[in-house]
């Protein structure tokens, strides 16, 4: 039975699954090596909490209860669970390093789970030392305390009672699981994919500048525009799930990064979190 969930890696997708951890009943632990990720992680959760209090989705007494659950840390060894969820940047050799360094102080079967978006989690696996068996994606969509879609995705070595814990556990965050097997861009962002590139392409070709594109496609019934959401994301993930998919399809056309957002990236325009990207915005 999980009662303690560590999440490591205090970004805006990391703090979000922190919170939904938190929020869920569960003892969770924050760990980022930078205390001022912590901070802001820290900053993120309680305006959010905050907001649903505010618009009486939830009572303050129940926001206390979250956040004393909350511990937040830098020191990795503070990082002792049943279940391990890592929210790092998407390189594997980052994330089997993490998941390596925590099996030294962690029980051989607690749970190690990579909200990789686009990464192999059957790759990911096969570089981690003790047990690879335990490691399975529960992949988490931004903003994750508002977005239900959890992809549970079983590599080649998971467990089969492993994926089904994390399934349970997703249900049991409030979260609507899927089960999927490991495959490029596993279901959501294998689809989704074009969402981003197509609208590139349609800016690219002076048909329609990105306001335009962006209001049409939430006119037809999508929540955010193509643009906003890469700007919500961050174009530099985004950016590094599409040349995963490129690399993984073999460089197949369709899923070949676009120029305008490489230049963004190059240039240090990842979207919200730097202020500016597609759109500008406020600090």
């Amino acid at each position: 039975m999980t009662k303690t969930i560590a999440v490591c890696g205090a970004g805006t997708m990391g703090a979000g699954i922190a919170q939904v951890a938190a929020t869920g009943g569960f003892t969770t632990i924050l760990f980022d090596i930078a205390p001022a990720m912590l901070d802001r992680a820290k900053a993120q959760i309680e305006k959010s909490l905050a907001l649903a209090v505010e618009k009486n989705r939830m009572t303050p007494e129940k926001r206390d209860e979250i956040l004393q659950r909350l511990t937040f840390t830098s020191t990795i060894e503070d990082c002792v669970a049943d279940v391990i969820i890592e929210a790092i940047i998407e390189k594997p050799e980052a994330k089997t390093t993490l998941f390596n360094q925590l099996a030294v102080f962690n029980a051989p079967d607690t749970i190690f789970a990579t909200n990789t978006s686009s990464l192999s989690v059957s790759r990911i696996a096969a570089a981690i030392e003790v047990n690879p068996a335990r490691v399975v994606g529960m992949h988490f969509f931004n903003p994750a305390h508002a977005m239900k879609l959890v992809e549970v995705i079983s590599g080649k070595q998971t467990a089969p009672e492993v994926a089904e814990s994390i399934y349970i556990l997703a249900e049991q965050m409030g979260k609507t699981p899927v089960r999927v097997k490991d495959s490029p861009g596993f279901i959501v962002n294998r689809v989704a994919r074009h969402y981003y590139l197509e609208a590139m392409k349609i800016a690219e070709q002076g048909i329609a500048d990105f306001s335009a594109i962006d209001q049409l496609m939430e006119g037809a019934g999508f929540r955010m525009g193509p643009f906003a959401l890469m700007d919500l994301i961050g174009n530099d993930i985004n950016l590094a799930v599409s040349q995963s998919l490129y690399d993984a399809f073999n460089h197949a056309p369709r899923f070949k990064p676009n120029h305008l957002q490489e230049q963004r990236v190059k240039d240090g325009k990842l979207g919200r979190k730097t202020g500016l990207g597609f759109y500008r915005y406020e600090k």
